[in-house]
């Protein structure tokens, strides 16, 4: 078993996947110290308070989750005046940290010059880090995520020497290219680069699904932070368990998945709450033959009280249904 309990562990923020409630179930399980949300798409304007707030839900509790865990805000776009401008509101918010957005690799967002498409230019890198520094006081913290590349890693050390010079806490590094996806494997060798190459601490992010993978990781990258992607949706208990931490597995799970269920049916349309739990339990597939098991009774259905019953039936409670029969 690995254990590391003196280890930074950090969430990451995964579009269309660990939204808010998402992140209030994996902070409730436990194990993280910070986070960061879904990216805040800066063009044109400075955004008011609640753009950031539907993003955010966690700027209206002291920019933390239920369980306590602090969640940066990220944001995305590539004009240094826009994006500082932003910072200031976020700053205003008593935001836990600013996160800048340099990996995404969809082509949507890449199209209009954000995310991972800047990474050809490590210039505009620095003057963007260099602009919202300006605005983010010191005992905020301030950090990027960016990918290795666009098509290569031939850039890598020039961007992160980039926004290292330009005045970010931390880099969180990403070990793919804009191309590699998500394909695995994750360069941790690039990570390990990264971090000889800045004066900055450099938190590595890819590929992690298990302890295994965790400990391969920091071997390789040297890195004393990770951050945990797709691999703490697949398995909620992934980080504890690194920390050292006994756990019940699926059994332990079962309430949490039921408290996910019950914020998805208060906060999402009808029609869309099933596919979330659906969405949660075929990453977990890879963890737990538990998920397996549910996730087939559950994929044809379509309705929420189908889902009720289903969850019932396999002995997960409905919160949702007991506290408005209360």
């Amino acid at each position: 078993m690995c254990a590391d309990a003196a280890v930074q562990l950090a969430l990451a923020p995964m579009e269309g996947l660990a939204d808010h409630e998402m992140r209030e179930v994996l902070t409730a399980v436990g194990g993280y110290d910070w986070g960061v949300c879904q990216f805040v798409r800066v063009s044109g304007s400075v955004l008011p308070r609640r753009t950031f707030e539907r993003i955010c839900p966690e700027l209206r509790h002291a920019s933390r989750t239920r369980a306590g865990t602090p969640i940066r805000v990220q944001l995305l776009g590539s004009d240094p005046a826009l994006l500082a401008a932003n910072a200031t509101t976020l700053v205003h918010l008593k935001a836990a940290g600013i996160d800048l957005n340099f990996g995404c690799p969809a082509p949507t967002v890449n199209r209009h010059r954000g995310g991972a498409a800047l990474l050809d230019e490590p210039e505009l890198l620095h003057e963007i880090a260099r602009a919202v520094r300006a605005c983010v006081p010191a005992h905020i913290p301030f950090t990027a995520k960016m990918r290795l590349g666009l098509k290569d890693t031939s850039r890598a050390l020039e961007c992160a020497q980039a926004l290292a010079a330009g005045g970010v806490d931390a880099l969180i590094v990403h070990g793919r290219t804009k191309v590699d996806g998500y394909r695995p494997p994750a360069r941790w060798e690039w990570i390990a680069r990264v971090r000889q190459a800045v004066r900055v601490p450099v938190v590595a992010n890819g590929e992690v699904w298990t302890e295994a993978d965790y400990a391969a990781l920091r071997a390789v990258s040297g890195c004393g932070a990770v951050m945990l992607g797709r691999g703490a949706v697949a398995d909620p208990l992934l980080a504890r368990r690194i920390r050292g931490e006994r756990t019940g597995g699926w059994a332990e799970l079962q309430p949490y998945l039921a408290d996910y269920w019950a914020l998805v049916c208060r906060r999402v349309l009808p029609e869309h709450a099933p596919g979330r739990l659906k969405q949660w339990l075929g990453l977990m597939r890879r963890a737990y033959p538990e998920a397996e098991q549910l996730y087939s009774i559950l994929r044809p259905v379509r309705g929420v009280a189908e889902v009720d019953a289903l969850l019932r039936a396999a002995g997960i409670p409905v919160w949702h249904l007991e506290k408005e029969a209360a």
